[in-house]
């Protein structure tokens, strides 16, 4: 499945000036060990990015942009920062003239937003003794933050569901994020045991009983081996398996076992029996990786999983590189790492990428495009962020116009370290926004979250994410009728999900409309694709192996359930309401959405209208699991040539080969053939080496 050369050149790279032969044009020099007093020539090169930067503007001001643009290539070697590298429309290029900041040749450059810590020594400060069990003082190592000059640890926050915000001092060990010091370890979970007699939640849209006082029981007597310290926090999905968040323990009574709260943790409040547990915890500092900061002191605690290695810690809170209403940069093969916040913050940019480059080991995203027009990730490595990989917003939904920002040819993975529900491999928000060709896998939730119209999900493998919540979709897209036209096309969704999860596929939630999906392989995803009550979805040309069921259906906008309804007549109808001013310009472009306002007119439900399932190919598992309460409604749906317990004639079904072979029965209803040899990463002038081939159909 690793495409041919012909696979994307020729659908974006091509287009794009920095992709075009001509004059080599201006180049810059930078080094580690350069001087900024030099001519930032190869044999003098400048020492800091922001001297590069400025020499760029100067020649802007003599002589313009010369033809061929501006190369600054960074030599070998590790760039610390102190701040924000940032550019802006000053520091652009022209269309045909870019200004590119790459790394030479193929030599290692790496930006981190740390420092590297140099005195690590024995366990010696006599608190630590006292609170860490002796069996582990041996293998445990102290650092004096402050002798090394630093003093800003930043601090833990509420982070979580629809909870933003910078992560504090993080620690990493050749080039690996470690763990604060927790209980349970790493992987396992404690259960509330029982809430404070009489409270019930007052939940806004779904209702059942709970805690909204931040106060809750719990059991056994280990917190009581803790002593009095102020700085444990608590982290867990406090009532539903796809909300997570983080919150300071104010008050813990080892007498009574009440744990209360500075507030109550995400939107919910909290229920009996939902897991969490506890971090920032020094008597728990009792596993290789684990590490703990005495904040008042400035020491460093920390147990190395390995007796030799590099230890660094993050500082930089702002993203490590700013691009602010710049047009034609490129940020090329650099490795940036190690900061609190984002990797690459690009906004308001126009023709702004970011190629070829490793965004590993950051507090939120590896990077961010917010607005702007054809700017885009291509042909990266992102891993190891505390939220998502990349979050992409553009293009205009008042008149439907288009960003064509992308995230192309990327390996995304072991993403959401943090928080661990809605921070996405990708998650974008607009128009015309293409998602293709990316690789990932493992996280805790869902792997590309979309808001918006007319954007295009296609060719990417997906494998081993909703690993550890419910209710969640590796694609995910919800409560919207006016977010319309996207496209999920051509991808590989495999090994979504456990028999006792419910995890799905691709998830069409509460009442997502106008959504078409074709072409793709579902093999071995708990629930592979769900229409949750919405209308105008297209699901059509899909191999469903192993996917149980294949396909899911419910009515939940037309029930009398309250919840449903409050939905309709708020969330829903609130969307439509906003684009009202816009409303003939989007019946010219889905005109199925007319057929809605007779619904709302009457005051009643929406029924799920509209949806087609057609020429699909379901083998090993149930066809389709109706929740739609009347049997009569299942007509709302258009069935047509689905083949359904007959042998497609696999290439190979022992092999995961899930194409067809000549005389498969499906030729004749109309199937297509799926471009499998297109789905995933392909080799480039940045990825001139794939990773090790995944499961491939």
């Amino acid at each position: 499945m690793n495409s041919s050369p012909v696979c994307v050149l020729g659908l974006l790279l091509l287009t794009l000036p920095w992709a075009v032969a001509g004059p080599a044009g201006k180049e810059f020099f930078v080094s580690p060990n350069g001087d900024d007093a030099a001519a930032g020539t190869q044999s003098r090169p400048f020492r800091t990015l922001e001297h590069a930067r400025d020499a760029v503007r100067r020649l802007k001001q003599v002589s313009g942009v010369p033809q061929g643009g501006v190369s600054i290539f960074l030599r070998a070697g590790k760039y610390e920062l102190t701040h924000s590298f940032t550019l802006t429309a000053e520091d652009s290029g022209s269309e045909n003239a870019p200004i590119r900041y790459r790394a030479w040749g193929n030599e290692r450059v790496t930006l981190t937003g740390g420092r590297a810590i140099t005195n690590l020594g024995p366990l010696t400060d006599p608190e630590a003794l006292r609170r860490i069990s002796p069996v582990y003082h041996a293998y445990i190592r102290q650092a004096d933050l402050r002798a090394l000059g630093i003093t800003d640890f930043g601090k833990i926050t509420p982070r979580g569901f629809r909870v933003f915000h910078p992560a504090g001092l993080e620690l990493f060990f050749d080039d690996k994020p470690m763990t604060l010091a927790r209980w349970p370890n790493a992987g396992d979970y404690v259960r509330v045991s029982r809430l404070p007699v009489g409270e019930a939640a007052k939940i806004k849209s779904i209702s059942s009983q709970g805690s909204e006082s931040g106060a809750f029981f719990y059991s056994g007597a280990r917190p009581s081996r803790w002593a009095s310290d102020p700085g444990i926090w608590v982290h867990g999905y406090w009532r539903y398996d796809w909300a997570d968040d983080y919150a300071h323990i104010r008050d813990l009574d080892t007498k009574t076992q009440l744990i209360t709260l500075d507030r109550s943790p995400g939107n919910y409040g909290i229920a009996a029996g939902q897991r969490y547990y506890y971090l920032n915890v020094l008597e728990e500092l009792d596993t290789p990786g684990e590490w703990y900061l005495d904040r008042k002191h400035g020491l460093l605690f920390f147990w190395p999983p390995a007796k030799d290695g590099s230890a660094e810690v993050s500082l930089v809170e702002g993203p490590l590189i700013d691009v602010r209403g710049a047009s034609d940069i490129s940020i090329e093969k650099l490795i940036l790492e190690n900061g609190r916040g984002d990797g690459v913050d690009i906004e308001d940019g126009v023709r702004v990428r970011v190629a070829g480059c490793t965004l590993r080991n950051l507090g939120n995203w590896g990077a961010v495009v917010q607005s702007g027009a054809d700017s885009g990730v291509i042909s990266g490595d992102i891993y190891a962020t505390g939220a998502g990989g990349i979050r992409i917003t553009g293009g205009d939904r008042k008149t439907l116009t288009a960003a064509r920002n992308y995230a192309v040819n990327n390996h995304i993975h072991d993403f959401a370290r943090w928080v661990f529900t809605y921070r996405p491999a990708i998650l974008l928000d607009g128009v015309g926004i293409r998602v293709a060709h990316n690789l990932i896998h493992d996280a805790p939730h869902t792997a590309i979250l979309i808001h918006g119209n007319d954007n295009v999900i296609e060719y990417n493998n997906i494998h081993d994410v909703v690993t550890e919540t419910n209710d969640a979709g590796a694609f995910y897209i919800g409560r919207s009728y006016t977010e319309r036209g996207n496209i999920v096309r051509y991808n590989y969704f495999h090994h979504i999900g456990r028999p006792d999860q419910d995890a799905r596929g691709v998830y069409l939630d509460d009442c997502s409309s106008g959504t078409t999906v074709f072409g793709n392989i579902f093999w071995r995803v708990r629930q592979a694709v769900i229409l949750g009550g919405g209308r105008d979805n297209h699901i059509e040309n899909n191999v469903f192996v192993e996917s149980e069921p294949a396909i899911k259906v419910d009515d939940r906008c037309m029930t009398s359930n309250p919840v449903w309804q409050g939905m309709v007549r708020g969330e829903l109808k609130q969307g439509i309401d906003a684009i009202r001013p816009e409303w003939d310009l989007y019946l010219r472009h889905y005109p199925d959405l007319a057929s809605i306002e007779q619904y709302y007119a009457r005051g009643s439900g929406v029924p799920p209208e509209g949806n087609v399932i057609a020429r699909n190919i379901a083998v090993g598992a149930s066809w389709v699991n109706s929740g739609i309460v009347i049997p009569a409604d299942r007509a709302l749906i258009h069935f047509e040539r689905n083949l359904i317990e007959t042998d497609p004639l696999f290439i190979s079904l022992q092999r995961q080969n899930f194409q067809l072979q000549p005389d498969s029965p499906a030729w004749r209803s109309g199937f297509e053939k799926i471009p499998v040899d297109k789905i995933g990463l392909y080799s480039d002038e940045y990825r001139i080496k794939l990773p090790p081939r995944e499961s491939y159909p």
